[in-house]
């Protein structure tokens, strides 16, 4: 009976690790290493990620010569800022949490830097594709499960040898 209870705590134990590693949000550095800034081809850098609701993009960029502002379609395709939605950020470092499926989009409405290339277009799923994480790649478990199951697994065994 003790042997049953251990099987499925460990069972439990790798579902909520498994779960864990579905849920975690990632965050996105805009741009990679070259950072918000003019001259870089967002929608390259975009096109091999997924993002889900949760995840967060992270725009480092020169304080005060860039900005980041969220804003409609046609406001991006027509690199036209100043949204009443939406503030313009030029702090340098601005995180923006995903948090509703759809697509976003955000400029920089410095003279030209829109028209030269300086906005991002997401596409925000509601939920990782099956067989994915957040980011898109293969399913990772974190390191940490199998210690925690090795650990409680060891607990329980020496509980049923009581």
């Amino acid at each position: 009976m003790a042997a049953a209870k251990a099987s499925a705590l460990v069972a439990v134990l790798l579902v909520a690790g498994y779960a864990a590693a579905l849920v975690s949000a990632t965050t996105y550095t805009v741009g990679g290493v070259n950072s918000w800034m003019t001259g870089v081809d967002y929608a390259a850098w975009a096109s091999d990620k997924t993002f889900v609701v949760g995840d967060k993009l992270l725009f480092s960029y020169v304080r005060e010569e860039h900005t980041v502002t969220e804003v409609s379609k046609s406001r991006y395709d027509d690199c036209f800022g100043n949204d009443m939605a939406s503030e313009d950020n030029s702090s340098g470092l601005t995180t923006v949490t995903l948090a509703t499926p759809g697509m976003h989009y955000f400029i920089c409405i410095a003279p030209d830097h829109c028209a030269g290339g300086m906005k991002l277009a997401v596409n925000v799923s509601a939920a990782p594709p099956s067989g994915t994480d957040a980011a898109g790649g293969a399913l990772r478990v974190p390191v940490t499960v199998p210690v925690v199951v090795a650990a409680a697994t060891g607990a329980l065994i020496k509980l049923a040898q009581l």
